[in-house]
């Protein structure tokens, strides 16, 4: 059992179609943005001190408006009324399809029940996986840092939906393995199909479709594993260990990097740019 967005969980019932989906999808994030987009858009700071904001949250792991206030870009004040403006137009998924006629409220409130002890039962399946595998720790660390990062790159939320075995890899030929030599070596890597690939990147590169290629789309892979790497460094390793990291490697499919099942640790994630998989190992 896969844990699985309400959008996702919807359409998979047959309860809306694709179309409705990409439409509520389309129209919640435009009521969400990104507190350096509502910034801009109110004029509180220009594209170009957003952008930098947001290149120092790649590195750093902070959020953007205590960045901000660091480089004076904002005060509290302006502060404080971006966050109040942003929790003010939240609009929840199952709101917008109420809204866009998708969906009738006594429907809703049934498939909201549903959808809730899907996922609970997903979680527990996950974590009883998680807690069996030498890896478990390593892998929660990675989760949580999809978890956390994501937003902040790419203005998208991630979940884990399921432990993956190699047979089951074959879909996602895009890969970005990132791999530690030293007293305790490890590795990470992304995989996605081509699809998912080029929204991650247009994502990360805030960009539109049609400036860029194929080749962007993989750099942009190995560029998040970069950053996901840098993390987990930091999480799992004592600072005096003694390390390299490579660079991503992208020439070794998903599923030979997973095949010794003791030693790495497949995790499909699912994402509202697509659907990918996040490995580590501990390969050494």
């Amino acid at each position: 059992m896969a844990a699985k967005f309400l959008g996702q969980f919807l359409l998979e019932r047959g309860v809306i179609t694709a179309a409705q989906l990409l439409a509520a999808i389309e129209a919640q994030r435009a009521s969400n943005p990104l507190l350096g987009e509502l910034a801009v858009r109110q004029g509180l700071l220009d594209a170009a001190q957003a952008r930098r904001i947001h290149q120092r949250q790649r590195v750093e792991d902070r959020r953007f408006g205590d960045i901000a206030l660091e480089m004076g870009a904002l005060d509290r004040a302006q502060l404080d009324a971006l966050l109040d403006a942003q929790k003010a137009g939240r609009r929840m998924l199952g709101d917008v399809l109420l809204e866009q006629g998708a969906i009738d409220p006594d429907r809703l409130e049934a498939e909201l029940a549903l959808h809730r002890a899907s996922q609970e039962d997903a979680r527990h399946a996950f974590e009883s996986e998680l807690a069996a595998h030498p890896l478990g720790d390593l892998a929660n660390s990675a989760v949580g840092l999809c978890a956390r990062l994501f937003p902040r790159m790419l203005g998208s939320q991630c979940l884990p939906a399921e432990v993956l075995a190699p047979e089951e890899l074959d879909s996602w030929p895009i890969v970005a393995h990132v791999r530690v030599e030293g007293d305790r070596p490890l590795g990470i890597a992304l995989a996605s199909d081509l699809p998912a690939a080029r929204a991650l990147a247009c994502a990360l590169l805030r960009i539109s479709p049609d400036l860029f290629d194929d080749d962007l789309a993989q750099d942009a892979l190995g560029e998040m594993v970069n950053v996901l790497m840098g993390y987990l460094v930091h999480d799992v390793l004592a600072d005096d260990a003694s390390y390299r990291a490579l660079p991503p490697d992208t020439s070794v499919p998903i599923a030979t990097l997973a095949a010794d099942r003791e030693r790495s640790l497949a995790i499909g994630m699912g994402s509202q740019l697509g659907g990918f998989v996040l490995l580590v190992d501990r390969h050494g």
